[in-house]
């Protein structure tokens, strides 16, 4: 089931999320629904908070950068409870944008490389190290988990110059083609 993607203003994607156990409610459909929505609103990643919960949980899907990116081609994670382990000294800065603030995108830098510990869709634990555009793809969602959006991530003057979009924005002044929802 495609579900509605809460944007910038809902209080939901400010929170720092939790942490879950294999017999969190229906788990197995909530991971289709996570994959259909993300999917259907041609996005490379969504993490629950996007959906509404402040559950420790992102799916990332990398295959359709693949064509510019060919490292990418098999890069699917569901990721779990993740833990950031270890993060480069060496950043990058690169655009990005969001499902739940859409319509904007600004440079935003990263560390190119991190480690994360997490469980996989058996409950599993991973440890895994990503670079490159895979790093930014489970940092930007591993950011939803802790509360940050990557608007939250740029110099006090790029935050003040999309200052009047994000209100407009958190009093519902968007149009997407997608679902979309805020709750404050």
């Amino acid at each position: 089931m495609i579900l509605p993607i809460y944007i910038y203003g809902s209080s939901v994607l400010k929170q720092k999320a939790l942490e879950i156990t294999p017999d969190y409610p229906n788990l197995d459909q909530l991971i289709k629904d996570m994959w259909e929505t993300m999917y259907y609103a041609d996005g490379v990643g969504l993490a629950a908070p996007q959906i509404g919960l402040s559950i420790r949980m992102f799916v990332v899907d990398g295959k359709d950068l693949s064509e510019d990116r060919p490292e990418l081609k098999d890069f699917k994670r569901l990721v779990i409870n993740p833990r950031l382990l270890e993060e480069s000294q060496e950043t990058v800065v690169y655009q990005e944008g969001c499902l739940s603030v859409p319509k904007l995108y600004a440079d935003v830098e990263r560390p190119i490389s991190v480690k994360l510990a997490y469980l996989n869709e058996k409950f599993e634990p991973v440890e895994e190290w990503f670079h490159g555009m895979a790093a930014r793809m489970v940092q930007h969602e591993f950011s939803h988990l802790e509360g940050e959006l990557f608007v939250d991530r740029l110099p006090p003057i790029r935050k003040k110059m999309i200052q009047g979009k994000l209100h407009a924005m958190a009093r519902g002044e968007v149009k997407t083609f997608y679902k979309t929802k805020i709750v404050q």
